[in-house]
């Protein structure tokens, strides 16, 4: 998909909608901004990056794994268009609230996480997998949810890389160093501030 077509799906799901009053007139700024909870909406540059690496196409079924603010979720469904499914889910409960009613589409749903669930499982297979939390190795459980053909795009240890799903065997790439907030999951180790290297997103 063009880069222009992810910015124009960028500009149509508006980045105040999904920001606390406190810092929505801070919408413009190429930076990660504070949601609460310990969390932040991503910085833009590298949501541009990440959705250009999924390359996500109309009628695709795809998962927002730490969907957050729902940001990226309506803007994978802006792209997806309606024939699509795009399933968010988010462990904070106050997030799952405040996403639900930001986001217009109603082929996009929020899900609350479940303690030791990682993604969806229950509604894979998907066509396309974003990850927007640092886990320590491939997530497997989502490897396992992805469709085959299908592409995840996840940070873990301190690198984002892409994965390609090809009947059984998996294309692995890495495209740099980036830092987010950790995937809080019993299974990844607790990430503190200033653990990884690259930017913060």
């Amino acid at each position: 998909m063009p880069t222009s077509e992810i910015r124009l799906a960028m500009r149509a799901q508006d980045r105040r909608r999904f920001l606390p009053p406190e810092v929505a007139g801070d919408h413009h700024r190429d930076a990660p901004l504070p949601i609460g909870f310990g969390q932040t909406n991503s910085q833009p540059s590298t949501v541009a990056t990440m959705l250009a690496l999924l390359e996500p196409f109309p009628g695709m079924r795809a998962l927002d794994v730490g969907s957050g603010s729902g940001w990226t979720s309506a803007i994978l469904g802006e792209l997806g268009g309606p024939g699509s499914a795009v399933f968010a889910v988010e462990l904070v409960p106050e997030l799952v609230e405040r996403s639900r009613a930001a986001i217009p589409q109603p082929w996009v749903s929020v899900h609350q996480a479940r303690p030791g669930v990682l993604g969806l499982p229950e509604h894979g297979p998907f066509d396309r997998i974003l990850v927007s939390a640092m886990g320590d190795a491939l997530p497997q459980e989502l490897v396992d949810q992805l469709a085959d053909g299908g592409v995840m795009v996840a940070p873990w240890g301190d690198v984002m890389h892409r994965v390609r799903r090809n009947q059984g065997d998996l294309e692995v790439t890495d495209h740099g160093g980036y830092r987010f907030v950790p995937l809080r999951d019993t299974r990844f180790l607790p990430a503190r501030s200033g653990d990884y290297p690259g930017p913060e997103c």
